[in-house]
């Protein structure tokens, strides 16, 4: 194996068998030697070992797949597949070795071409190039001349049987597949179109279901194939051109799949990407350097929970699940392959040129401590801090944060959790006094952060049943915490993927924070802190929307009108009351000066999907605890328009009293809904009373002779239709109006009846 590795001039490809007993080569050196592909054992147990060439005339080798052999447990088929579709299977017996079991032929057409072939369960997936016949054909067709087949490939006593073709997608354009145990990955090809490059499709077999998903974008969306006819390529994207078509290339330089079963993709730039089944995607880590060549291999391998990535030389060591760089090596050899390590989990194994190497990762005495990971939180936080607040171009780093020796916060915080955390019995031996000083004043910070911890932990291994409330109770901490510090740009784009993901315990945490419920009178009362209602109703001077990110308020409403929406206006009037205390009226500094509490909490009831009478009334309620004329008044024209003409005269009489101003507005509006119609006669004994002092009987007058219905016949004296205004329903009004004292008698009324005599003159002051 070693002379093997050492004598070709082209890189080869090593592959193992999941069990990590066989080994094979294939060298794709060009003649001499001839392309060939050699079987090894690892464990010295005996047989032949299997070594295959071919003249050049031959088309490439596509795929070596090891298949489960189920006549003998513990025993591998290897499949030998080439581009023309023959298929060399062959079965491994100890003590004798490889044996040729049958030839085969995957492909039905002779003119088809495999291009790339993976095993999924006792099935082969393909890609399949299928020429068009006539040479001349548009180049755009082409390019759909690729289809995805499967075929059921099952080893038994009497040697090996095929199953049918069956075709999962027609008229596609080329894909490599890719084998996870449930699920089959659809990787655009580099050379594919610019409109087919920009999404990946998975297909579940078991539920004959194929998603496309753009992870970049958010977009997935998913399809069952009850029938042939909706397995052709441009069907299946139908529905999605319009979205697909704006949105940008993926950009993918390596793909692999982890042994969790998701899709690893390495991006041009250098990020290592994990694609769920479900479509989902999750950055795990960044290799350093410039951006990759296409030429520039990168080895990934997962060993249980670590991510193997290998670039130019260096092996990088990644936990997949936090994204969090465990171990870097540079090793003396650029090229190098990982082998399958059953069993160990800690182990890495690597085969170079010199022989096989095993890297086992090393185990802290407590794997749980997190100080590690927390100081180096702590430098790269005071590193983002102070390099906004600095005016020098140059770039601060760790390591200058470390040894500058000018910024003592972070050398002091640092100092403080590690011996906090690592000497729980006696956290402040070997401390300086000025930081035990500090520590007696963090204690109780610092145990908040050890429960956070301690959750966050219970989380993650806690069963189904127990996940719910404990993320409530994570979501609570976490939205007090943001809701006690500064209320910047990302701590809002924080909360606002909080009550995204998690909207019931967001809903929880803000009644908690904000101590909301109903008093005995049912109104709704809310004792939080001055400081928190700021953080509601300031936070960061943005519009709404900007970026995706919705302001806090904002938030505060949507979860309102989800959850209990009959206290949205009762929250909206308590707002508004602690910004009359707040800020002076109309100050552009306070909320109300950009845009009205109400007007926002009207912007979230607008942007519901669907709209119901009960979001007409909460309209009306949000407009009416305003208590601003000009809502007030778009509330009554609202009451007017939907013909609720009992609430039109509660709110007529409940808000005149507010201001004369108002009241004036109100009654001239009633009053000419009154001359049109006989919709309000029961309510006159109501109405009347609301008349303003100010208005006279020609006033009155006026507005009932500008706002009289205009007839299409001739007026009559009596109409048929007796729905005409009479002087007799306008004579109580005007009587009242008439037999009120006038506005300047009362202003000398006081003169008028006062003595015939002078008063007394007041005593003078010395």
């Amino acid at each position: 194996l070693q002379e093997l590795l050492c004598q070709r001039e082209e890189p080869s490809h090593v592959q193992s068998s999941p069990d990590g007993q066989h080994l094979l080569v294939l060298q794709k050196s060009r003649p001499p030697p001839l392309p060939r592909v050699v079987a090894f054992q690892r464990q010295g147990i005996g047989g032949a070992e299997l070594e295959r060439n071919w003249q050049p005339p031959q088309p490439a080798l596509v795929g070596l797949l090891f298949l489960q052999s189920p006549v003998t447990s513990g025993s591998w088929v290897l499949a030998i597949v080439w581009e023309h579709g023959r298929t060399e299977v062959w079965h491994f017996v100890v003590a004798v070795g490889w044996q040729l079991l049958q030839t085969l032929e995957l492909c039905q057409g002779a003119r088809a071409r495999i291009i790339s072939v993976c095993s999924q369960g006792a099935s082969l997936v393909w890609c399949e190039e299928r020429p068009p016949l006539d040479a001349h054909s548009d180049m755009s067709k082409c390019a759909f001349r690729f289809c995805i087949c499967t075929r059921a490939l099952e080893v038994g006593e009497q040697g090996v049987r095929l199953g049918t073709v069956r075709i999962v997608l027609h008229n596609s354009p080329e894909y490599q597949v890719l084998a996870s145990p449930q699920h089959v990955f659809l990787v655009p090809a580099a050379a594919s179109f610019a409109t087919t490059s920009k999404f990946l499709l998975i297909w579940h077999p078991e539920k004959a279901k194929l998603t496309i998903t753009a992870p970049s974008a958010g977009f997935i969306h998913r399809k069952v194939l009850h029938s042939s006819s909706e397995s052709d390529f441009r069907k299946l994207l139908l529905g999605s051109v319009g979205l697909l078509s704006g949105l940008a290339p993926l950009d993918i330089h390596t793909s692999a799949v982890s042994n969790s079963g998701g899709l690893l993709l390495v991006s041009t730039k250098g990020a290592v990407n994990m694609v769920e089944p479900d479509g989902t995607q999750r950055h795990i880590f960044d290799l350093e350097g410039s951006p990759l060549a296409q030429g520039s291999p990168v080895q990934l391998k997962t060993f249980g929970r670590i991510l193997a990535c290998m670039l130019a030389g260096v092996l990088y060591l990644v936990n997949q699940n936090s994204g969090r760089l465990i171990e870097k090596k540079i090793l003396s050899m650029r090229e190098v392959h990982f082998l399958e390590s059953p069993g160990e989990e800690d182990s890495i194994q690597l085969l170079t040129q010199t022989g096989i190497y095993s890297f086992t990762l090393s185990k802290p005495e407590d794997s749980s401590r997190p100080e590690p990971c927390l100081v180096e939180m702590v430098f790269e936080e005071a590193c983002r801090y102070y390099q906004r607040r600095s005016l020098s171009s140059s770039k601060l780093t760790v390591e200058k944060l470390k040894k500058g020796g000018v910024f003592q916060a972070p050398v002091a915080l640092a100092a403080i959790l590690q011996h906090n955390l690592r000497q729980k019995q006696k956290p402040a031996r070997g401390l300086q006094d000025t930081y035990a000083k500090l520590l007696s004043t963090m204690t109780l910070e610092l145990q908040s952060y050890m429960s956070l911890e301690l959750l966050k932990t219970c989380v993650v291994c806690a069963p189904e049943s127990e996940v719910e409330s404990y993320c409530e109770e994570l979501v609570e901490q976490e939205v007090s915490r943001v809701l006690h510090s500064d209320m910047d740009k990302d701590n809002l784009a924080y909360l606002n993927s909080i009550f995204a993901s998690f909207p019931k315990a967001a809903w929880k945490a803000t009644r908690s924070c904000l101590q909301l419920q109903q008093n005995g009178d049912g109104l709704l009362v809310a004792r939080a802190t001055p400081e928190v209602w700021k953080k509601v109703l300031g936070g960061p001077q943005q519009e709404e929307g900007q970026n995706g990110v919705v302001p806090l308020f904002e938030l505060i409403c949507t979860s309102f009108l989800r959850f209990k929406p009959k206290w949205l206006p009762s929250f909206v009037e308590l707002t508004q009351q602690y910004v009359s205390i707040s800020w002076a009226y109309s100050s552009k500094e306070g909320p109300e000066g950009r845009v009205p509490l109400y007007k926002r909490a009207l912007g979230v009831l607008a942007r519901k999907n669907k709209r119901s009478e009960a979001d007409d009334e909460m309209e009306l309620e949000l407009l009416l605890c305003s208590k601003r004329p000009k809502a007030v008044l778009q509330a009554l024209h609202l009451l007017i328009c939907l013909k609720r003409w009992q609430r039109v005269v509660e709110v007529a009489e409940k808000f005149s009293k507010l201001s004369p101003l108002l009241n004036k507005e109100i009654f001239t509006t009633l009053l000419a809904e009154f001359a049109q119609h006989r919709e309000l006669d029961p309510y006159l004994d109501t109405l009347w009373p609301l008349c303003p002092a100010e208005l006279t009987a020609s006033d009155i007058l006026t507005v009932v002779l500008q706002h009289l219905p205009h007839s299409q016949e001739d007026p009559v004296p009596f109409s048929s239709e007796g729905n005409q205004l009479t002087v007799g329903l306008l004579k109580p009004l005007l009587q009242r109006v008439v037999q009120r004292p006038c506005v300047q008698d009362e202003m000398y009324s006081d003169a008028l009846q006062s003595p015939t005599f002078p008063p007394p003159t007041p005593p003078r002051e010395h």
